[in-house]
């Protein structure tokens, strides 16, 4: 594996653990409501304002994963999408990298 790949697979690891370090965090304190933690990213302008950039920028990972999966037949990479729904961009476009960068077929 070369070093870019191993990069890559280790930010997934990072953006994985991290945010969901404070996401358990947060649900274990607050109750496991979704919709509360929604309302949370919106408390204020400026969490609003990640939460947004957050959000489009996943739509824009999710949207370039589809379209160059299709072109390029590499199915696996498409591990990726439900990675950025259900962790976020930190965990889905490093391992979107990673899949990517991989042999195809």
């Amino acid at each position: 594996m070369s070093l870019l790949r191993l990069t890559y697979l280790l930010l997934a690891l990072a953006g994985t653990v991290l945010p969901l370090r404070h996401y358990l965090g947060w649900l274990g304190a607050n109750g496991w409501s979704v919709a509360g933690l929604i309302d949370a990213w919106f408390v204020n302008d400026a969490a609003a304002g990640m939460a947004w950039e957050l959000m489009i920028a996943a739509l824009a990972l999710m949207v370039w994963a589809l379209a160059e999966t299709w072109v390029r037949r590499n199915w696996l990479a498409l591990l990726a999408l439900p990675a950025t729904v259900c962790i976020g961009v930190s965990c889905g476009l490093p391992l979107y990298l990673f899949l990517r960068s991989g042999r195809v077929g």
